[in-house]
């Protein structure tokens, strides 16, 4: 090799080098910077509700901590699938998410033509909080009622009480006909356009009970609006350790949970899901949100990608049979 092709060769390799490292701090700006602008969480339900009680506080954190609002867009109907539906047709830029709950993983089993497909169109990045369902009343209605005797009083009259709900289709609906089908017993379901609404008609009075995540029940039980008989699984919830559990009340097989995760629409750039995976848990780590899930009986599971996706597929595989085995149908 003469001396001039040598040097031609070695100026040449130093240019790759010196674009190849422009480039990789060109991402690395691009990725530090995000986010530039402020970010879009579609929340499928009317502001009030379960969802709302973790996305509030969850994005007052996230703006404090990265310097960017992140804002809650409530996007209600159809028991949550209008808003996951304008979430899977977001544009996939970095800036538009989409908190879901578990009603997602009902959907499907319910809605025979969903326009958007849960694990075709969004990307599962977080799971950020899990809380039980617990059984709430109005205490009007049941004044002075342990479980037993409300138990009693329900069945004694078939048909005569009701059950509000965040929509045909969600956990709320889907938690209310799995405890008639083990309590043998016959409340009529009164499907709202989410959670929040039919907590109002509960707390008026307008409906006698029920099945709620209770994240979003928590502050009104504590206030006296509500009274809460039952909560779902095997032990009693630390927030309410006066609350019996189901499997005390003679219900061992019925445990519900209500969970919210995060979703990217398909198509968002790797490195945004992976910015947004680590602000969310800074967010909810967070002193503030800790004590706001502590307040609630919640947890914060933290699980991400690869595992939500798993915790997804168990999830759809559970509420597929409990539709079926329940007979469940939309309103």
């Amino acid at each position: 090799m003469t001396a001039f092709n040598f040097q031609m060769d070695r100026r040449s390799v130093l240019k790759y080098a010196a674009s190849i490292a422009a480039t990789g701090a060109g991402v690395a700006q691009a990725q530090s910077a995000w986010p530039a602008k402020p970010v879009t969480l579609i929340v499928p339900f009317p502001a009030g509700g379960g969802t709302d009680a973790f996305a509030r506080p969850m994005s007052a954190q996230f703006s404090k901590l990265t310097g960017k609002q992140l804002i809650v867009d409530n996007r209600g109907g159809a028991g949550g699938t209008l808003g996951a539906g304008v979430a899977a047709k977001s544009t996939p830029d970095g800036y538009s998410y989409f908190m879901g709950a578990v009603h997602h993983t009902i959907a499907p089993f319910m809605y025979p033509k969903l326009d958007y497909d849960l694990e075709r169109d969004l990307v599962p990045l977080i799971l950020v909080a899990n809380v039980p369902q617990v059984l709430v009343v109005n205490p009007k209605k049941f004044q002075g009622a342990d479980f037993k005797a409300f138990l009693d009083e329900v069945k004694k009259n078939p048909g005569r009480f009701n059950y509000g709900s965040a929509g045909g289709g969600t956990s709320h609906h889907l938690a209310g006909e799995l405890f008639k089908l083990q309590s043998k017993t016959f409340i009529t379901h009164i499907p709202y356009r989410g959670a929040g609404p039919a907590l109002q008609d509960l707390i008026a009075g307008n409906v006698d009970m029920m099945f709620d995540g209770l994240g979003s029940s928590a502050a009104h039980i504590k206030g006296g609006r509500i009274k809460a008989l039952m909560v779902s699984g095997s032990k009693r919830n630390a927030a309410f350790p006066d609350v019996p559990c189901s499997a005390e009340l003679g219900l061992p097989d019925y445990t519900v949970s209500t969970w919210y995760g995060i979703w990217a629409p398909k198509g968002t750039p790797a490195d945004a899901q992976a910015r947004m995976i680590e602000e969310v848990r800074r967010a909810c780590m967070a002193d503030e949100a800790k004590a706001v899930w502590a307040g609630q009986g919640a947890e914060f599971p933290n699980l991400t990608g690869a595992q939500f996706d798993g915790f997804i597929k168990k999830e759809l595989a559970k509420w597929s049979q409990v539709v079926k085995a329940s007979g469940a149908k939309l309103d």
